[in-house]
């Protein structure tokens, strides 16, 4: 009777089911309840179950009576309440619980009785317990640089209970909580945030639960220390106490010193260079004068000068007098007294002070002339005064080497426009037929190039003038990546074409009466040696312009894409510029800049325009302040055009998302005979220290194969992360079935672990389809490369000059460059226009420098209208300005 009536209880925790009628209290309630237990080996397990006051206790397991011969009973008396107490115990086998091992969980309950009812226990969950042999993965060793982040992954056998992990490093056990530089995560992974030298060991990842410990195969991790440069020594002194010698410096490959494989340092550790000093000549004397005439005190002289040759370079002065007087006792020496011939020596020195007075007057205004007009090296101003003449050069003097000697074709054709330019008061405005009407063109119509028939060995020429100066040794030997011109204070305009990267020289930034050959030039960051420090990073092209030193009296801009996602909380940027001496040198930190700096910045999305007084080598480098500071990286993937061969190698590359660095690589996927398979991406890469991965799927086995042998390809994080390695890409080789296979379908992904990701979706036939081919023709920026004189500029000169003088004053009303600046964006130069001479300039420069060659007039003209001028007031120009 009790087993049927228990028979139907519910099988979960503690149960009560009193007798009608019965006392509630006197029903069982348990002491000891069987807990979940695993079975390890052969080895049975006791399950214990005490209840009070109880008559009966017997064990049910999944769902059927344990015999009652099976139950070891032992009967008590509670001594404090005089009920009756019972105990009982079983042992289950392995045997019993494999019986249904695998289709559900093995599991016992006891159900104790009193005469007021019956309780069912808690369950109790009977496991056999195992743990297999095969780790599903193990650690790999690893090769990783100072201060890199490693990452040792380990996922243990299969196990019951689940088994728990520990690492050892050098079969000593790895304590996070002492080591804040060490962490496991949820997965098993020990992580070490930093990699150090002492951090170079074997790791061993050990699994263990009741039933067994296994070890994974050991993991040697070797942290490696490339070598840094020391600072390099000062020069030592000339070999050559006089004359040519030779002088040199050296450095050592000890900061720090390479260790455990680390690369050696790149470059050479001594730097000679020639020397020359100059050689010490000694004064002698010219030859003596002839005697002077006898004096009224009978004594004459003679005199001499220490200039043959004079001393010079610390030579020693002549030895002896310079004049020598003697008695002279000759009739010639008649003692008179004062008379006429007194009169007549002072009136003879009176007459030569005059003289001289005369000539210092004549040279003061001869120099006067020659300051007011420009040099003998520009023949003719008229340009700015009268009739709009062509501008004559005159070739370089011999005795002036710094002025570089290419002439500018400035040569012009008779021009018609027709507009407001000289607007009359009574009538419309008359057509004006003028020279060198390119001037007021409006829309910067006849542009003119510097170089006409042979560019290409004229920049070499070029090239291999400036290449005899030192500075100019590390200039590209090439014409591909350089523009250069010959200005004079009209400005212009050098371009190098595809890459983003332009010079603008403003009117009157080159001094009235120079001439100057200005280069602009883009670097390969492999030939120019940037160190970079801590989190910092190259996020723009290395890019010269010069030569260095040319005296300029107004700020030129230069500007240049950039790879950085800016944000004040995420960066610190800094412009670093190249001195003559090879030296890097921090010359502006955004967002610090002082209003009377040489240097100044305009920071946009994917640009930054530099201004500039001093040409030389930049580049705009980002020191991360948080894992949040991230750089765009563009992704393309390439194919060949034709495949000839059963196998097919997609590359995947990783690039700045800068112009430079995509003409770059079309122009290697041009040499390779490659082209684009799928529209490009932006990926944001964050300085979190974890590397790119690659990964190709969903390749179909029937007809492709791919012969990549992991499941994925990495590129390292300071690979990335440096900035200054070009054409980083994976490549991923698939193999056809069949030579007839064309059709193409499968996935590529590309992503920062722990970080952002792409994926592509390629599909298409590789001996037709060419639709994606057209996406990376190379657009022309602005045509050529160099533009001289107004022609560079898409405000008119004279327009200009209207703006500008009529914004620089102040107006009360606020109708002066101020506005201008907010309703073009730029309010948060204020300091900065207002520090220089015209701000008005300064705007209408950087309007330039951001708008050409499709920049809106109109716009412009807009803005300007709204300041309360009136749109045709600024806009044209009146007679008697023509």
């Amino acid at each position: 009777a009790p087993f049927a009536s228990a028979a139907g209880a519910q099988q979960s925790a503690t149960v009560a089911n009193p007798v009608p009628g019965s006392n509630p209290d006197l029903l069982p309630h348990f002491l000891v309840e069987p807990e979940d237990v695993y079975i390890v080996k052969n080895k049975p397990v006791l399950l214990v179950c005490k209840a009070m006051p109880a008559t009966q206790i017997f064990f049910k397991c999944n769902g059927e009576w344990v015999r009652q011969v099976d139950h070891v009973i032992e009967r008590s008396m509670d001594g404090s309440s005089g009920l009756p107490a019972m105990e009982v115990r079983i042992n289950v086998s392995r045997q019993q619980v494999e019986k249904v091992f695998g289709l559900e969980e093995y599991w016992c309950q006891c159900v104790a009785w009193s005469s007021s009812g019956t309780t069912k226990s808690q369950k109790a969950y009977i496991r056999i317990a195992y743990l297999r042999k095969n780790f599903e993965q193990e650690p790999l060793a690893k090769e990783v640089s100072l201060e890199q982040g490693i990452v040792l992954p380990c996922r243990p056998p299969e196990g019951i209970p689940p088994a728990e992990v520990e690492w050892l490093r050098n079969e000593d056990l790895v304590d996070p909580s002492l080591d804040p530089n060490v962490y496991i995560t949820r997965e098993h992974s020990l992580v070490v945030r930093q990699a150090r030298l002492a951090d170079t060991a074997n790791y061993t990842c050990v699994a263990k639960n009741i039933v067994a410990r296994r070890r994974s195969a050991s993991a040697a991790v070797i942290v490696y220390v490339n070598g840094g440069w020391s600072t390099w020594t000062e020069w030592s002194v000339c070999s050559a106490s006089c004359g040519r010698g030779w002088q040199k410096r050296s450095r050592s490959c000890t900061n720090p010193a390479p260790l455990n494989g680390g690369a050696f340092c790149e470059g050479q550790n001594v730097q000679k260079t020639a020397c020359a000093t100059l050689c010490p000549v000694d004064g002698s004397w010219s030859p003596w004068s002839k005697w002077s005439a006898c004096g009224l005190d009978c004594t004459h002289w003679r005199s001499r000068e220490c200039s043959d040759p004079a001393p010079r370079n610390g030579g020693e002065e002549c030895r002896g007098t310079d004049l020598d007087t003697r008695n002279c006792t000759s009739d010639l020496c008649v003692h008179t007294a004062s008379g006429p011939e007194d009169v007549a020596l002072y009136v003879g020195l009176v007459a030569v002070a005059v003289c001289l007075l005369l000539l210092l007057l004549v040279l003061i205004l001869v120099y006067c002339r020659k300051k007011e007009g420009l040099d003998s090296d520009v023949a003719d101003s008229s340009i700015l005064t009268s009739g709009f003449q062509p501008v004559s050069i005159k070739p370089s003097k011999a005795d002036n080497p710094h002025l570089l000697t290419i002439q500018p074709d400035l040569s012009t054709t008779t021009t018609t426009y027709q507009g407001s330019l000289c607007p009359r008061q009574d009538g419309p405005s008359p057509k004006f037929q003028l020279t060198n009407g390119h001037l007021l063109s409006p829309l910067g119509g006849g542009r003119h190039t510097l170089h006409h028939s042979s560019p290409t060995s004229e920049a070499e020429d070029f090239v291999s003038r400036l290449s005899t100066q030192n500075y100019f040794r590390s200039l590209p030997r090439g014409s591909s990546n350089m523009a250069y011109g010959t200005f004079n204070f009209l400005g212009g305009r050098l371009m190098i074409p595809n890459t983003g990267i332009s010079l603008l020289i403003p009117p009157d930034a080159i001094p009235r009466g120079k001439i100057y050959e200005i280069y602009l030039t883009l670097h390969k960051p492999e030939d120019v040696r940037l160190p970079l420090a801590g989190c910092q990073t190259l996020l723009s092209p290395i890019v010269s312009c010069g030569p260095p030193g040319v005296l300029l009296t107004r700020p030129v801009i230069l500007a240049m894409d950039h790879c950085g996602e800016p944000s004040p909380e995420s960066w610190s940027l800094h412009l670093k510029k190249q001195s003559c001496e090879g030296s890097w040198e921090d010359v502006l930190h955004l967002g610090e800049e002082a209003p009377s700096h040489l240097y100044y910045c305009q920071l946009e999305a994917g640009a930054c325009y530099v201004f500039t007084e001093q040409l030389g080598r930049f580049a705009l480098v980002g020191e991360a302040l948080s894992v949040a500071a991230a750089k765009r990286l563009k992704l393309l993937l390439f194919a060949p055009v034709a495949c000839t061969s059963l196998e097919y190698n997609i590359r995947v590359y990783c690039l700045h998302d800068t112009h430079d660095a995509l003409k770059e690589v079309v122009q290697l996927e041009k040499q390779l005979g490659g082209q684009l398979i799928q529209e490009p991406r932006i990926l944001h890469f964050k300085d979190s220290y974890h590397n790119l991965r690659l990964s190709i799927h969903d390749v179909p086995s029937s007809l492709w194969k791919s012969k990549l042998l992991v499941s994925y390809q990495e590129i390292p994080f300071y690979h990335i992360w440096n900035g200054t390695q070009q054409y980083l890409h994976c490549t991923f080789t698939l193999e056809r079935v069949s030579p007839s296979t064309s059709d193409l379908a499968c996935k590529v992904w590309v992503w920062q672990v722990e970080g952002n990701g792409q994926s592509f979706n390629i599909n298409f036939n590789i001996t037709k389809d060419t639709r994606f081919a057209e996406l990376l023709a190379l657009e022309s920026e602005g045509g050529l490369p160099a533009l001289v004189g107004p022609s560079a500029f898409k405000i008119p000169f004279l327009i200009r000059q209207k703006i500008i003088t009529s914004l620089d004053p102040p107006c009360s009303r606020g109708a002066d460059w101020r506005t201008l600046a907010q309703k073009l964006h730029l309010d948060s130069h204020l300091s900065f226009f207002a520090s220089k001479p015209s701000p008005t300039a300064m705007i209408l420069n950087l309007w330039e420098a951001r708008h050409f060659p499709n920049g809106n007039l109109s716009q412009l003209a807009a803005a300007v209208a709204g300041l309360g001028q009136p749109d045709a007031g600024l806009f044209t120009v009146s007679e008697a300005e023509c």
